[in-house]
């Protein structure tokens, strides 16, 4: 294993030889393997290869590929998969103008990743100001988060 983190109802994990796998809850899609039917044991994520790391959120998840790209399922009413819409997707999607990710997280409802330039870039529910851009305006696509460099 790579990484294995939790979610709130479900974990995702990433093994070494690069691909995804989920288990648990699965209402809103965050297994990532097209379906919405729960499972008490691992299921591959789809369409995904050369994982590095995978993050659990509320009900989404997120991974890192080697190529720095970042991809997320699942719950999305706040655009916390970050590809510009608030439809749930039950498959990986791109997160949106967002390249050479370095690390991952989900929250509740919104999600965050650093990149190579020292960057924190942040989507989804800012109802109290958890994108930290200095509005309270929720963001489908990554906002960067303010007055925060060298991360």
């Amino acid at each position: 294993m790579v990484s294995i983190p939790g979610g709130e109802y479900h974990s995702v994990a990433a093994k070494s030889d690069g691909t995804a796998w989920a288990w648990g809850y699965n209402q809103n899609g965050q297994l990532g393997n097209g379906t919405t039917k729960q499972s008490t044991t691992p299921v591959q994520v789809s369409n995904l290869s050369n994982v590095k790391s995978v993050a659990g959120g509320g009900g989404h998840s997120l991974a890192l590929t080697s190529s720095g790209a970042i991809w997320a399922w699942g719950l999305n009413s706040y655009g916390q998969l970050g590809n510009g819409t608030t439809s749930n997707s039950s498959t990986p999607v791109q997160v949106s103008n967002l390249t050479n990710g370095v690390m991952i997280s989900g929250g509740v409802d919104h999600s965050i990743a650093t990149t190579t330039a020292g960057l924190a870039w942040d989507w989804g529910n800012n109802q109290f100001g958890q994108l930290g851009n200095g509005t309270t305006a929720n963001s489908s696509t990554p906002v960067q988060v303010s007055n925060l460099t060298s991360v």
